[in-house]
């Protein structure tokens, strides 16, 4: 077994426990490997050990690499912030979008999403902990942004996604977590059928799950440790 297959074995286990402990089952959570910055050979690998999801930060470096494993049918999640210049890459080269943030950006990737391929599956990304440095729209405007992006032509609002900010309080973490669920709640109780929640990475994914994730983004528990100037 390489090492990646078998990091992989060693999240989905985590992903099992953390289930059975929230009284969840498996396959409720979906695991989403983060390859950027890693080559296409790892991503290769990971998919022979059965991965078939995949997140890219980088819109140029994941196009790419969507272009040449075009042939193992995965499924391709843009995850990272993005520059309204730089959505017609995403929009046709991706299969879902973590971090529309603004409406902006979401129109364009409505409008540029090619009419042959199924609509972009998206997510509104929120600034659950407050950070000035971090994207994503503050949880007070997520429910208006939302219905605007549920009626744009070209996507599918899936769900909500947030990064909370690293913290060894896990207490915080927990309401972090509670707020885009219950941020979820109230949408859906406005009758969007929202069924995706996409928070918690390598170290966090069990506190995510208990909150109720539904994709959890894991990129160094799979992979290793990434170039400090990545």
């Amino acid at each position: 077994m390489t090492t990646i297959a078998a990091n992989l074995q060693a999240v989905r286990a985590r992903i099992a426990a953390a289930c059975a402990a929230a009284g969840r089952p498996p396959e409720s959570v979906q695991l989403l490997a983060v390859s950027k910055t890693w080559p296409a050979d790892r991503v290769r690998e990971a998919a022979a050990a059965g991965q078939r999801a995949f997140g890219e930060n980088y819109v140029q470096e994941g196009a790419d690499k969507a272009a040449a494993l075009a042939g193992l049918s995965l499924e391709w999640h843009f995850i990272g912030p993005l520059q309204s210049n730089k959505t017609r890459a995403v929009a046709e080269s991706f299969d879902w979008m973590h971090s529309v943030d603004r409406l902006k950006v979401a129109e364009r990737l409505g409008a540029q999403r090619p009419p042959a391929r199924p609509p972009l599956q998206v997510c509104i990304q929120v600034n659950v902990s407050g950070e000035a440095s971090k994207s994503g729209c503050a949880p007070e405007q997520a429910p208006e942004l939302a219905r605007a992006v549920a009626g744009l032509p070209g996507l599918r609002l899936r769900g909500l996604m947030a990064i909370p900010e690293p913290t060894d309080d896990e207490r915080l973490l927990r309401r972090r977590f509670a707020l885009l669920r219950d941020l979820r709640e109230r949408l859906n109780a406005e009758g969007l059928g929202l069924d995706t929640l996409s928070m918690g990475m390598s170290h966090d994914l069990e506190t995510a799950i208990m909150e109720g994730a539904t994709i959890v983004r894991v990129g160094t528990a799979i992979f290793g440790q990434r170039d400090t100037k990545a």
